[in-house]
């Protein structure tokens, strides 16, 4: 048979076979997902926790398009999103069948507002001529009502202690091979390709990671490792896991060091100080005096590495913001018109802001800015919620916020030593995440607030566990009398 005549036919056949092949997949998934929920978490994780989300000083001509923005043309959001809301609704179809009862979480209440608040951007919007897709951009707030779903999907999934061990060895080894894959690249390849410092500011560094995310990954390990290694009350964990924990929280640190990027080094020393606080007055002194001279020196290293080369930065601490700091001759910095120009704009439309497709005056002005998205998004995750919803949307911001706050503090004090280890961590990558928070653009995108979502998800997931399995004590033994003599 001739094999040209056949060529057709196969052409012809790949659409059928691909409708087939996803068809067959997606009735598995379900099957899985029904039965073990948990396993569907798994493979979103991995992406979230590998997967680069931006290209942004990359010097090659062509970048290739972001997992994270796949299927968003056609169906409004990516494809990762629709994938965790599948995956929630297994979990839920696998909890009511199982009989399961809902984990508490009292940050339900703050998503359904934050929806609703959507929910009006969209109507007032179709009613002044806006596109519901304009509305639903993720340069607005979109992405935070997404973060409800991965956080349900989370507390519905991993029931027992068993689960969340399995959840922490994960995240361990993931975080490991994750940071070793930054410092090889690092030492041996040149880095990661998308280095903004080198390719468009001539500072002549190599640096790990220019994803934030990818520092906050390390965070999360390295809070597992440290919780596990240093508290006081020791669980009882095979020697393997025992050298997987004194890797990760070495070549973590060691990663989120040389990443240079000056967020991920505050962040990481806000973390730190977290980690410290679970530990006894004792223990912490301890830690403290081993490991802070050699984080602190090492920082301090890599901190003069970077700003020593940084047009602009001058001596002391003022340095880490030099590009925040406002000029007394000349132009104003970028950073600072940026922020004046949406606080003007915020200022004009205080109750409600500019709209989810608003764009603040004057973005032309801004470099960074010349793009399809220009004036969209700008460089403070706090101040972008108030230009895009107003005080509505900053009082639930901050309300969400202080929620998460006061049950991890309550939670931290009161969870045991085996699984206060994943709720640390959880914490400490939130507060990782403040300098971003303040001066970073964590909001517009769909991986950072994914990230976010695990890490509000932890502690909650900690607490649900450890009500629902409590941990057995060992059995008292019944009290029996001395014998004694008496006499006859």
């Amino acid at each position: 048979m001739n094999i040209n005549a056949i060529i057709p036919y196969v052409y012809y056949s790949l659409p059928w076979a691909f409708v087939i092949g996803l068809s067959v997949a997606a009735v598995a998934g379900i099957g899985i997902g029904i039965v073990w929920p948990r396993f569907l978490v798994y493979p979103y994780l991995a992406v979230y926790f590998c997967m680069n989300s931006t290209s942004y000083g990359n010097m090659a001509i062509f970048a290739s398009r972001s997992i994270y923005s796949r299927g968003s043309g056609v169906l409004l959001f990516g494809l990762v999103l629709w994938y965790v809301l599948g995956a929630w609704a297994c979990a839920r179809v696998a909890a009511t069948f199982q009989r399961y009862p809902t984990p508490a979480c009292n940050l339900r209440p703050w998503f359904w507002a934050w929806l609703v608040l959507l929910a009006a951007h969209v109507g007032v919007g179709l009613m002044n001529g806006v596109s519901v897709k304009e509305s639903l951009t993720p340069q607005g707030f979109s992405n935070i009502i997404w973060m409800a779903p991965l956080i349900s999907l989370m507390l519905l999934s991993f029931r027992t202690r068993e689960h969340l061990q399995e959840l922490t060895h994960f995240i361990l080894i993931v975080g490991l091979c994750r940071s070793l894959f930054g410092l090889v690249r690092w030492a041996a390849f040149g880095g990661d390709p998308n280095n903004v410092y080198a390719n468009l500011n001539a500072i002549k560094i190599r640096l790990t990671f220019f994803d934030i995310n990818d520092s906050l990954v390390c965070t999360i390990a390295f809070a597992i490792a440290a919780v596990h290694l240093f508290q006081t009350v020791k669980t009882d964990r095979p020697k393997f896991w025992r050298t997987i924990e004194w890797m990760t929280l070495v070549s973590t640190a060691m990663c989120i060091l040389l990443s240079y990027r000056r967020s991920a080094w505050i962040g990481f020393m806000l973390a730190f100080l977290i980690i410290m606080m679970r530990f006894p007055i004792k223990r912490r002194m301890q830690v403290m005096t081993a490991g802070l001279p050699v984080v602190g020196a090492a920082l301090a290293y890599v901190a003069v590495q970077r700003l020593s080369q940084t047009k602009g930065a001058g001596g002391g601490l003022s340095s880490l913001v030099y590009d925040m700091q406002s000029k007394r001759f000349g132009p104003e910095s970028e950073r600072v018109m940026e922020l004046k120009f949406a606080l003007a704009d915020f200022l004009s439309n205080p109750l409600t802001g500019i709209g989810t497709w608003g764009r603040y005056t004057g973005y032309q002005y801004i470099s960074w800015q010349n793009n399809p998205d220009g004036g969209l998004f700008l460089h403070s995750g706090a101040l972008h919620i108030a230009l895009k919803s107003g005080l509505v949307g900053t009082f639930l911001l901050f309300g969400t916020i202080i929620t998460f706050v006061l049950f991890a503090r309550r939670a931290l004090k009161q969870l045991p030593p085996e699984l206060l280890g994943v709720a640390t961590a959880g914490v400490a990558g939130i507060a990782f995440m403040i300098p971003d928070f303040l001066i970073g653009t964590p909001f517009p995108q769909v991986r950072t607030t994914q990230m976010l979502a695990i890490c509000l998800a932890l502690p909650y997931l900690a607490v649900a566990v450890s009500k629902a399995a409590p941990a057995v004590k060992p059995a008292l033994k019944p009290y029996m009398p001395r014998p004694h003599l008496v006499p006859a």
